[in-house]
């Protein structure tokens, strides 16, 4: 008898480490766990975004790709009122188009395209020394079906409002095309 209420605790708390893992798995495959940096140098926990809509970008000023900010600004600009929140990431990792420092990259995109979005520190995102939180959007942990390095600048994710990757998108969709907008009108309609 004695034995069998040994096992019994044993089993229940097995099962409660279990339900204690698979909790902390779910918070690990959220964007909010992580920490990044304005281009004012502010540090923001992006769950400071919870319940929000979000466009997570990689940017480049001097980019075949760099109209985008356009199509992105539009976007904002529209759903804003309806929980959108894009969050931009300026990045020099590919073909070295984005050489400046944040003073002059925050200038550009507001003077050139009106950007008033969020816009974050300068940051690598691919090797050793990339960002946690790209790490995290391009693993298999956290998207399964579309992991993998960025390939180019403007490569486009779109988070969930309760934090997981809902759709990854090339550079070479547009913000504007039909299938990056009904994408986002998706996630947007959820409450």
């Amino acid at each position: 008898m004695q034995t069998s209420l040994i096992l019994a605790g044993l089993l229940l708390t097995v099962a409660a480490g279990a339900l204690a893992a698979e909790a902390g798995d779910d918070k690990k495959r959220t964007i909010y766990q992580f920490q990044v940096t304005t281009i004012d140098g502010k540090k923001v926990n992006l769950a400071a975004y919870k319940g929000k809509v979000l466009i997570i970008v990689n940017v480049a000023s001097e980019c075949g790709y760099t109209d985008q900010y356009k199509g992105l600004q539009a976007l904002y600009k529209k759903h804003a009122k309806d929980g959108l929140a894009v969050l931009a990431f300026p990045c020099n990792d590919f073909g070295g188009q984005e050489p400046d420092g944040n003073a002059k990259i925050k200038d550009f995109a507001k003077k050139t395209y009106g950007v008033e979005f969020d816009l974050f520190s300068k940051i690598s995102i691919l090797g050793k020394d990339g960002a946690p939180l790209y790490k995290f959007l391009t693993s298999k942990e956290a998207n399964p079906k579309q992991p993998g390095d960025v390939k180019w600048n403007f490569e486009k994710f779109i988070i969930s409002r309760d934090g997981t990757i809902a759709a990854r998108f090339v550079s070479e969709v547009e913000p504007e095309s039909e299938q990056f907008v009904t994408a986002l009108r998706q996630e947007l309609e959820k409450r």
